[in-house]
């Protein structure tokens, strides 16, 4: 009977005024938890998109899709309690009526009202602040505007460089300082405040914080008052003069002075708002009207407006608990935060200006490395009260978890170069409520009960507390968490890679390599027991293939493959196989397109273009595999790969040569890295991708090695997957040379065939390898473990040692001799290969298919591609 209560009560409203981040974390709170269904959510936004990452505006300069920063997937907007409207600014709250009031007039009734109408961008009031020039740096149509306006100068004075000012040295304005260098756009940041970062960082953070940002080409003037901005003719933007008198020319100015709450419609409806703005709410996130909530930068809570990510994302938690009957309330909010400005580290935590009375202050700085180091302790000594880093943020995931806790060891440990600052933070024991993702308000405590109730690896452990799913500071204590806690709890964490060898791949990969071992019964002998499976079996394969052990077929290489590698070809569902020719770059000629037709025609080959852009030729049997290689040999062609853990394709789009957007010849680049990358061996599959302008026609950014063209020369993204977790490439490096782009791939590629595990792609290896993309930076451009003559070494003798395996079993009786059908008869084809015409190609016939055709219903063809007739259990060909 309650339950038939229950579903006949009409779902309660809940109308969400903003679509930006907090929302969008709001009805994701509300979604997951509303398991009876109980609300119907509108979700009202002013922009054209959904809501999407703020905080990566700045990737949107460097060639990444508007689309990439959309937060959660279509399935939330799918969802059928649940409508977003874009594009549609509310003009009316009617508390009365409980009704709000869109620009075009349209009603929307509510029982709950959630006011999320985050902030905007406060420009100064200096004369000319609205010239034409003049932009902030807010949404993505404020980053595009700025954009195309930048592209238009230069294409009107290329000449010389745009020369760009950014009024603001905070957070948001050297965010805006990279994107102007990033549209190669000189740039100057004034700061009316004696140093860059000074809600952040002290005097000698932001000494050392400049001087990093000088050395990067960009001008920076502090204790600088802006009095106007000038234009000499029109309305363009020509210079900007200072309070002192001083005058510079510049073309473009960005505002980032700060942020505003957008509490206009709050104000109108007479909800209560703070002194400074925002609207006043309780710790439950209530405003005055108990039917009305607000959360993230719009609200005023606990006396203040916070202007940042995690406060909003806790207040979207609690709005949507108390909107389901909860209890929970405000905790205060975490103030720390970690940052890549302009490719150098900022991050400051806790007590960073030592406000408590006290307070001591430890302090490490060096300006020859660009690092600068500062904790706050208590009177003594022995509580973590905060810190500030600059340069080198490393021991941040390890420190802030510590605030309020008692070290245990000399402060100076944590921060000295000697003391191994993020090893000495991350190994001591962190209480269960210590907070270790402040973005999503995760606890040491919520990590080690993750993984008591099942996670059993680092994705499990994201997925079900969120920790590391936003800005991914914290992953690397994360992960020390997961698997110390492992230990803790009795669960082995093995890392074994099957039971007969008891390490993982990545340390068996370089103890083969170290003791030159060149057999599976070699490795067995040394490093494992038994006689193998078949997971050990075709990781030694794979191994022995990528430090360049002779052909995958020879001597006892051959029992160790997969089934494809086993016959250099694709196995398909009813036993045949397909065969995928290189085409380098998606190039090929006319004569190259009609030798691989008349192939297919002269086999009887289903044909598809593949996304990769190649062909694949599908439903060759293995006896015919010979005879279609030298066919396509002995026309230049060459094994695709398509069946190994190795380089698949290179793909590109038409860049310069033909496009007129194109500023590099993308096909070239892309011929040269596959004939470059060709057989290269790897733990999984590697595809790349060169595109010849930042439209990016070849969807770099979704390989594990992207190329996009500047006109500076190349932008390296790697860690792009597709796949049933597909994952964005992340900007490795910028504006590289020819020669520069080669060895940075160069190095990556074997950096990870060595140090990957088992079917790891290189998305996961990139977010389990401690420091990130920072790290794997060091490692490649730094030399910061000193491999990267061993490195190239590798990548040398792998170029060098290349052949094509069609070719090789060709010319190699022995090999040769394995493809035949049937032992006894190497001439017969398969009977119990049948096939469906369609579309003028065959298709595998199906059981249904069969019977039909049994039936006299459905046409089939042989494997010679001859009609044939089924009458009961027999088969027959037709004349």
């Amino acid at each position: 009977m309650s339950e038939q209560i229950e579903q006949a009560r009409p779902r309660e409203r809940v109308v969400v005024i903003g679509a930006g981040m907090v929302a969008h974390r709001f009805v994701e709170a509300m979604r997951s938890r509303d398991d009876a269904g109980r609300f119907d959510i509108t979700v009202l936004g002013d922009e054209p998109r959904p809501p999407y990452d703020r905080v990566a505006l700045t990737s949107y300069f460097t060639g990444r899709d508007p689309e990439d920063l959309n937060l959660g997937g279509a399935e939330l907007w799918a969802d059928p309690r649940v409508t977003l409207a874009k594009r549609t600014e509310v003009t009316d709250v009617d508390r009365n009526a409980k009704v709000v009031t869109t620009a075009k007039g349209v009603r929307h009734p509510y029982d709950h009202l959630v006011l999320a109408t985050g902030s905007y961008a406060a420009v100064p009031p200096v004369k000319g602040n609205d010239l034409q020039g003049c932009f902030v740096y807010r949404t993505i149509d404020d980053v595009a505007a700025l954009r195309g306006y930048v592209e238009e100068l230069r294409a009107a004075h290329p000449e010389r460089p745009v020369r760009g000012a950014v009024v603001g040295g905070g957070l948001l304005g050297l965010e805006a300082a990279g994107a102007l260098q990033a549209l190669g756009a000189e740039s100057t940041v004034i700061e009316f405040a004696p140093r860059l970062m000074p809600l952040q960082v002290d005097d000698g953070g932001g000494q050392e914080l400049r001087r990093l940002i000088e050395n990067l080409g960009v001008e920076v003037r502090t204790g600088t008052a802006t009095q106007r901005v000038l234009a000499k003719r029109g309305r363009r933007v020509t210079g900007m003069e200072f309070a002192d008198g001083e005058k510079i020319d510049v073309d473009v100015v960005v505002f980032a002075t700060g942020v505003r709450p957008r509490d206009e419609l709050a104000r109108a409806a007479g909800l209560e708002v703070g002194e400074r703005g925002g609207v006043v709410v309780d710790d439950r996130c209530r405003t005055s009207d108990e039917s009305i909530h607000a959360i993230g930068e719009v609200a005023c809570i606990q006396g203040r407006v916070w202007g940042l990510v995690a406060p909003g994302y806790t207040m979207a938690e609690i709005a949507a608990d108390a909107l389901l009957g909860g209890e929970s309330s405000f905790p205060g909010a975490d103030t720390s935060t970690k940052l890549k400005l302009l490719g150098v580290d900022v991050a400051s935590f806790g007590d960073a200006f030592a406000t408590t009375p006290g307070a001591l202050e430890v302090v490490y700085s060096d300006s020859v490395t660009g690092s600068y180091k500062k904790l706050v302790v208590s009177d003594d000594a022995q509580t973590l009260l905060g810190g500030i880093l600059v340069g080198d943020a490393s021991a941040y995931a390890g420190l802030r978890p510590l605030v309020g806790r008692r070290l245990g060891a000399d402060p100076s440990s944590f921060i000295v170069p000697a003391g191994a600052g993020e090893g000495a933070a991350s190994s001591l024991e962190l209480p269960d409520d210590a907070a270790v993702c402040s973005c999503n308000n995760v606890s040491a405590g919520q990590i080690r009960s993750a993984v008591d109730d099942g996670a059993s690896n680092l994705a499990d452990v994201k997925s079900c507390t969120k920790a590391g799913t936003s800005c991914g500071s914290c992953l690397p204590i994360v992960k020390k968490l997961f698997e110390s806690h492992q230990e803790k709890a009795g669960i082995a964490v093995d890392r074994s890679l099957c039971e007969h060898i008891p390490m993982p791949r990545s340390e068996l990969f370089n103890a083969i390599k170290v003791a030159g071992l060149g057999t599976f019964s070699e490795i067995m002998e040394r490093f494992g027991t038994g006689r193998g499976c078949d997971i050990c079996k075709p990781t030694i394969a794979n191994i022995l293939a990528s430090l360049g052990g002779g052909h995958i077929l020879a001597g006892e290489q051959s029992t160790l493959q997969d089934s494809n590698d086993h016959v250099l070809a694709n196995l398909q569902k009813d036993g045949t196989y397909s065969v995928v020719p290189r085409i380098p770059g998606g190039e090929i000629t006319p004569d190259g397109l009609l030798v691989i037709a008349q192939v297919a025609k002269d086999f009887g080959l289903y044909t598809k273009i593949t996304g990769g852009q190649r062909i694949d030729l599908f439903g060759a049997r293995i006896d015919q595999l010979p005879a279609i290689w030298k066919r396509l040999v002995d026309a230049g062609f060459e094994s695709g790969h398509a069946y190994g853990k190795s380089l698949r394709t290179v793909k590109s789009c038409v860049g310069q040569s033909w496009c007129r957007y194109g500023v590099q010849d993308s096909v070239r680049m892309a011929i040269d890295l596959e004939l470059r990358y060709r057989g290269l061996r790897s733990p999984h599959k590697l595809k790349l991708g060169v595109s010849g302008c930042a439209r990016e026609c070849a969807e770099a950014r979704g390989k594990d090695a992207g190329v996009i063209a500047t006109e500076n020369g190349w932008n390296l993204y790697v860690g792009g997957n597709g796949g049933a977790t597909p994952k964005h490439a992340q900007l490795l490096a910028q504006d590289l040379s020819d020669a520069e782009l080669i060895t940075a791939i160069d190095r990556f590629f074997m950096y990870y065939v060595s140090t990957a595990e088992r079917l790891q792609r290189t998305a996961p290896w990139l977010e389990e390898l401690d420091g990130g993309i920072e790290r794997l930076r060091e490692v490649i451009f730094d030399d910061a473990l000193g491999l990267c003559d061993d490195l190239d070494a590798m990548m040398t003798h792998h170029v060098g040692a290349y052949a094509d395996e069609w070719r090789e079993v060709l010319e190699d009786p022995e090999k040769l001799a394995q493809f035949t059908g049937f032992v006894n008869d190497a001439t017969d084809a398969d009977p119990d290969l049948l096939y469906v015409v369609e579309r003028e190609q065959v298709r595998p016939a199906t059981a249904d298919d069969r019977a039909r055709a049994a039936a006299g219903e459905l046409d089939l063809v042989d494997s010679e591609r001859r009609p044939v007739m089924i009458a009961g259990s027999t088969l027959e060909v037709r004349a």
